[in-house]
């Protein structure tokens, strides 16, 4: 899941829905307004899904707050906190609920194999 979603190509959360994509992963982009990027639409407010592993985040702390319950409940097996979306106090809450926290750039994470 991409949070933060944008057709804006100037947009980080673009960028990453495009590599995220052509390298062959499965992407659901969350965004304020509907579009799509590489082919895949992105939705608004917060679809019911089960089989969310990643979470990479490209809201500001204080946008996110309205998805923790939502983000938490999705129980993905890590958030990845993008550069400008580092947030403690959902990073402990995702911690508590046994969920991996990073603080990382999904584009380098992509682009050195750590993805």
């Amino acid at each position: 899941m991409v949070l933060g979603a944008s057709v804006n190509p100037s947009r980080y959360a673009y960028l990453a829905i495009h590599r995220l994509v052509s390298h062959g992963q499965r992407v659901l982009p969350i965004g304020l307004k509907e579009g799509v990027v590489a082919g895949v639409s992105i939705k608004t407010g917060m679809p019911e899904r089960e089989d969310i592993d990643t979470i990479t985040l490209y809201l500001n702390a204080g946008r996110q707050k309205a998805y923790y319950s939502y983000l938490l409940s999705l129980q993905p097996r890590r958030i990845i906190f993008n550069p400008g979306a580092e947030n403690q106090e959902l990073e402990t809450l995702a911690r508590a609920a046994g969920i991996e926290v990073l603080n990382e750039c999904t584009l380098v994470m992509l682009a050195t194999g750590q993805y």
